[in-house]
């Protein structure tokens, strides 16, 4: 498993040129399948089954860091969106989110840069940077309705 890149919630991954692209360990605590509404097979096939709130990897450990978690808290768990997106807990987002940036940070290599994927949809993208200590760098926004973030962070070196 030595790979540069990690993927911490692959997902279907969606946004991939190269969804088998050996250079990336791809990431997600779901292992299923599914059948959408329009008759078309999801698969969630990671690499590894891991939760984001909690990598089983040694600090510094990857060059590129991909956090594209759930985005969705007003979704109903059998629905399409939650099968395709996942889903995360109305009761506890803000602090596996926070887990999340930081776990995320803890296995990311010094000057490494970490990939941070963010969809409006229910919780606005501010709300969400104030979960982590680290800076962004830059970002775009993307989508339909320009409610999707992609934003990049690099990790610093302690001082």
């Amino acid at each position: 498993m030595n790979k540069p890149v990690l993927d911490v919630c692959c997902g279907s991954r969606m946004f991939y040129f190269n969804k088998l692209d050996d250079r990336v360990l791809f990431c997600d605590k779901r292992n299923e399948s599914h059948i959408l509404c329009d008759g078309r097979v999801l698969n969630i096939n990671p690499d590894v089954q891991v939760d984001f709130t909690a990598l089983p990897f040694d600090d510094e450990t990857f060059y590129q860091v991909c956090f594209d978690p759930p985005h969705l808290i007003k979704v109903g768990h059998n629905s399409w969106l939650a099968k395709k997106y996942g889903q995360l807990n109305k009761s506890t987002w803000q602090d596996d989110l926070r887990k999340g940036f930081s776990e995320c940070f803890r296995v990311l290599k010094t000057n490494g840069t970490l990939i941070f994927k963010w969809n409006e949809t229910d919780i606005p993208v501010k709300e969400i940077l104030a979960l982590t200590e680290y800076e962004p760098l830059f970002g775009h926004i993307s989508g339909k309705r320009s409610n999707t973030h992609w934003i990049s962070f690099i990790k610093r070196k302690q001082l």
